[in-house]
């Protein structure tokens, strides 16, 4: 008698990876809802972007181009880069599991930030390495506590600069001191997917270093204030070394032509990104002076959504707040599985959900 054949297995490790859990959408029974949850643009995409979508429609049953080369040389005029240092992908969440996958193996470490963005952490797992987290310092990322965990079998650091869900950032000099101190076989990664929006003299997302470094690399993506979210595209700028392995085991075609033309026109369109910038930083500042003027501790944030920190008091907790502002269509982010437990983070919405958020607040802090 024939013994009964077993369940394809994954390799051991597979099913120990927390799964990705994305922020609701939906506030049931509520008419009208407020998605302030993933920190997606309230302008859009640009016009152009959009008519650029429309044109690429008419030759869906072509391959695109297995080099993006149109998209390419949009990022190299505007950001004045050289094209060949340019790797594209289906979203940013690609080139981060593309880098993992390339520079990490059984035995290997990994470091990531207590609150850094939860992909790097299940790319390092994936690949069969150890991620190893350090502490953050007020929401900050710890330079010093970084280099306290680099071990001989470090291969990667994973910084998102800015930080998510913290919105804080981490200025230039101290992302040069951490690359000076690594030894020359560690990949720094500097993931700047929020980097349009910072305003600040003493923050710089990575060109630079990038173009004086063997070892450094720069993601960013069309998610955020390119309003791409739903065409999955993003880009990296690395040396060329590092552009070839990567390379080598991307999907050939791994950027759809829609998503690629209408990033490119995206590219193109920088003062639809700045009008998108400025209508932030405004909302960004009145936010913050609302909710504390609530009592609210809020953390400061340069990029486009806030993390807004409860009373640990009964009833006036994160989660009965997540639950009051939802029953009114106003849809949050709860940030447990970043270790934030009585916190919400809020993306900078519309006019009309900005107010209605600060209304709603207002009212559940029992001042209005």
């Amino acid at each position: 008698m024939t013994a009964p054949r077993s369940l394809p297995v994954p390799r051991p490790g597979v099913l120990d990876i927390a799964a990705y859990v994305p922020g609701k959408e939906h506030a049931p029974g509520v008419s009208r809802v407020f998605k302030l949850s993933a920190n997606e643009t309230p302008f859009g995409p640009s016009p152009k972007a959009i008519e650029a979508f429309k044109a690429a429609v008419g030759q869906l049953e072509r391959y695109p181009d297995g080099q993006a080369s149109v998209l390419r040389a949009a990022i190299a005029a505007t950001f004045r880069l050289n094209a060949a240092n340019i790797l594209c992908g289906n979203g940013s969440d690609e080139l981060l599991g593309l880098i993992a996958h390339t520079y990490l193996g059984p035995g290997d470490e990994g470091i990531v930030t207590e609150h850094g963005f939860l992909v790097y952490r299940i790319q390092i797992l994936a690949a069969g390495a150890t991620p190893v987290t350090v502490r953050e310092k007020d929401c900050r990322v710890d330079i010093d506590a970084i280099l306290a965990a680099v071990t001989e079998r470090t291969k990667v650091v994973f910084i998102a600069n800015p930080g998510n869900p913290t919105g804080t950032y981490v200025p230039v000099s101290e992302i040069r001191r951490l690359q000076a101190a690594l030894p020359a076989h560690v990949l720094l990664v500097l993931d700047a997917a929020y980097a349009e929006y910072v305003r600040r003299n003493d923050y710089e997302a990575g060109l630079e270093l990038v173009s004086t470094c063997q070892n450094v690399v720069m993601t960013r993506t069309f998610s955020k204030v390119y309003g791409l979210a739903s065409l999955r595209l993003g880009w990296l700028y690395a040396p060329e070394a590092i552009i070839d392995a990567l390379d080598r085991v991307r999907g050939p075609f791994n950027v759809n032509t829609p998503a690629m033309m209408a990033g490119a026109a995206a590219m193109g369109d920088q003062a639809f990104i700045e009008n998108a910038v400025v209508f932030n930083a405004h909302w960004i500042e009145r936010l913050t002076s609302a909710f504390e003027a609530m009592g609210l501790r809020v953390t400061p944030s340069v990029t486009n959504f806030l993390l807004i920190h409860f009373p640990d008091e009964p009833g006036r907790g994160a989660v009965d707040a997540d639950a009051y502002l939802t029953a009114r269509g106003f849809v949050l982010r709860a940030v447990r599985s970043y270790g934030f437990t009585n916190a919400l983070r809020m993306s900078i919405g519309c006019e009309e959900a900005n107010l209605g958020v600060i209304e709603a607040l207002g009212e559940f802090m029992g001042q209005k």
